[in-house]
C-alpha cells in the first residue's frame, strides 16, 4: 500500500486490492487456522441480508429448512463413487473423539448429499410424500490448499438445497428453476448480472447428471461461479435406498436435486462494485442504508444532535436503515473514510449551517459520471425522496456491472490462439463453437489457462451458432463460454 490510507488501485494489483479492501472494510479477518476465516460483523451482517432474502425466496418456491449433522460417516460418502473421488482431496476426517479411537472414521461436511438422502429414505414411502423440498443453513468444510477471504476457505457458510420427486421431469424442473432463482437474487439484490448454462461433464458436480451454473463476470475480467444446481438422476437415491410407491404400487427410487451458494457470493460482491476507495454495497444488501454523521462545531451540539435523532427517526419510519455516527473520538473526515470505506449508500451531514438553512447534505458512495457526490437538499425533500435515491442507486449498479460484462465480452472465436490472444487484451467471456470432446477442454486450459465455464442458456447465446471447433478439429457441436476464473 502506498500509505495507511490508500488502497493499492485495482490496475495495479487487483489482488492485493481485494485483500486489502476485506479487511479494511472489516469484512472478514484471517483465523488461528490455516485457510479458515473470521466473518466480522459488517461483512456477516451483508451476509445476513442475503440469507434473508434467498430464503423468502426459497420459502415462496415450497422449501422447507431442516438441519443435518455436521460429521458425516465415511461409509456413506465412500458408497457413491463419484462424490468420493470428487471430494477426496479436500476430505477433512475426525479420527478420535472422547481420549477414543473411533470405530468409523467422520468427515467433517463437505456437502450433504449422502447423510440427507440416507435421512430422506426413512421418511419417504410413497408418492404421497414426494416431492419433499428441503434446505439447509450450514458451515461446510474443504481443505483447500489455496485460499482467499470469502472465494475459497477451508471453512465457509452456506445453504444446500436437497429435493426428491417422483418423476425426471419434477426434478429437472427443480434444477432449473432453482437455478433461476439464483439468477433473480443476483441480479436484483447484488446488482451482480450473472450468466447461466449447463457445465459441460469435466466440470459439473461430482455425483450430478447434470450441472448448471450462475457465472458472473469480475471487475478484474475473470469468471466467478457463483451459484450451481444440480440434476442428481437416482445416484444417490440407489445408494441409499430412497425409494417410494407409484401410484400403481410399483416400487421406484426418487429423482433428487441439490443446489447452493455461500459466503463466496460476499466476495463477488466486492469484486463487481468495488471501487479504489474500498466496497460498494447495494442498497437492498446494506446492513446500513444511510450513516447520518453530526458536524459538531461551536458549542451548539444538543441542536444538532437533536435534529440528527429526529432525520434518523423519519427514515427508520420510511423502512430506511439507518445509523448514526456520532462518536465523539473520531473526526467528522475519520467517520466519512470509514464509512467509504465500508461502502454504505448514502451519508447525510447535519452540521450548523444545515440547520440554519433547513437543508441535508447528502453525500452518495457513488454517482453516475458528471454528477456531484455530494449536494444539498430541503430536509422534508430529503427525507422523502431518500427510498426513490437507493432504489435508483441499486438499480444503476446492476446497469453498469451488466455494461462491463457485454464490453468484456468477445464472440465468434475460432481458435485457441485468437481465445489466447482475447483474454491476454483484458477479455473476460469468450464464446466459441466446441466439438464436445474433453480433450479440448483440456488443451485450451494448458494453452490460454482458461476453463470452459457453461454451454449458454439460449438468451445468453450468439445471433449466429458457430460452426467449426476452436480447436480446429469437426463441427462445433456446442457453444461454449470459456474464461479465466477464480
Amino acid at each position: 500500500m502506498a500509505d495507511d490510507k490508500k488502497l493499492t488501485p485495482r490496475e495495479d494489483d487487483f489482488s492485493a486490492w481485494y485483500n486489502e479492501v476485506v479487511l479494511r472494510a472489516e469484512l472478514a479477518d484471517y483465523s488461528p487456522v490455516r485457510g479458515s476465516m473470521v466473518i466480522r460483523p459488517w461483512g456477516y451482517g451483508i451476509w445476513e441480508r442475503m440469507r434473508e432474502a434467498l430464503d423468502d425466496m426459497f420459502k415462496a418456491t415450497g422449501h422447507e429448512n431442516a438441519y443435518f449433522p455436521l460429521l458425516i460417516p465415511m461409509s456413506f460418502i465412500e458408497k457413491e463413487k463419484e462424490h468420493v473421488e470428487g471430494f477426496a482431496p479436500e476430505l477433512a476426517v475426525v479420527t478420535q473423539a472422547g481420549g477414543k479411537e473411533l470405530d468409523e472414521p467422520l468427515a467433517i461436511r463437505p456437502t450433504s448429499e449422502t447423510v440427507i438422502y440416507h435421512m430422506m429414505a426413512k421418511w419417504v414411502q410413497s408418492y404421497r410424500d414426494l416431492p419433499m423440498l428441503l434446505n439447509q443453513w450450514a458451515n461446510v468444510m474443504r481443505w483447500e490448499l489455496r485460499t482467499r477471504l470469502f472465494l475459497r476457505t477451508a471453512e465457509f457458510l452456506w445453504q444446500e438445497g436437497h429435493t426428491a420427486h417422483a418423476t425426471p421431469e419434477e426434478a429437472e424442473e427443480e434444477t432449473v428453476r432453482m437455478l433461476g432463482v439464483y439468477r433473480t437474487f443476483m441480479e436484483e439484490w447484488m446488482g451482480m448480472p450473472p450468466i447461466t448454462g449447463l457445465k459441460t461433464d469435466s466440470e459439473k458436480f461430482a455425483g450430478a447428471v447434470r450441472s448448471y451454473a450462475t457465472e458472473a463476470l469480475m471487475q478484474d475480467g475473470k469468471a466467478l461461479q457463483a451459484g450451481t444446481s444440480h440434476f442428481l438422476g437416482q445416484n444417490f437415491s440407489r445408494q441409499f435406498g430412497l425409494t417410494f410407491q407409484t401410484e400403481e404400487g410399483q416400487e421406484e427410487y426418487a429423482w433428487n436435486t441439490s443446489w447452493g451458494v455461500s459466503t463466496r457470493l460476499v466476495g463477488g460482491l466486492i469484486m463487481t462494485h468495488g471501487d479504489d476507495q474500498g466496497i460498494v454495497v447495494p442498497p437492498r444488501l446494506a446492513p446500513d442504508q444511510v450513516v447520518i454523521v453530526p458536524i459538531l462545531v461551536g458549542d451548539d451540539h444538543a441542536a444538532i444532535l437533536a435534529k440528527v435523532d429526529e432525520v434518523a427517526a423519519r427514515l427508520r419510519d420510511l423502512g430506511v436503515r439507518v445509523r448514526v455516527d456520532a462518536r465523539e473520538n473520531l473526526s467528522p473526515g475519520a467517520k466519512f473514510y470509514e464509512w467509504e470505506r465500508k461502502g454504505v449508500p448514502f451519508r447525510v451531514e447535519i452540521g450548523p449551517k444545515d440547520l440554519e438553512k433547513g437543508s441535508l447534505a447528502l453525500a452518495r458512495r457513488v454517482t453516475p459520471e458528471g454528477a456531484k457526490r455530494k449536494e444539498f437538499v430541503e430536509e422534508n425533500e430529503a427525507i422523502q425522496t431518500l427510498p426513490d435515491r437507493l432504489e435508483a442507486f441499486q438499480s444503476e449498479l446492476l446497469t453498469a456491472a451488466r455494461d462491463r460484462r457485454e464490453a468484456a465480452t468477445v464472440r465468434g472465436v475460432t481458435s485457441m490462439d485468437e481465445l489466447d490472444e482475447a483474454l491476454d487484451q483484458g477479455a473476460g467471456f469468450v464464446y466459441s463453437g466446441w466439438n464436445g470432446d474433453p480433450a479440448v477442454e483440456q488443451a485450451v486450459q494448458e494453452q490460454t489457462k482458461a476453463t470452459s465455464r457453461v454451454l449458454p442458456d439460449e438468451e445468453f447465446r450468439s445471433d449466429s451458432a458457430p460452426t467449426r471447433c476452436i480447436s480446429g478439429e469437426g463441427d462445433a457441436e456446442h457453444e461454449v463460454v470459456w474464461a479465466r476464473a477464480y
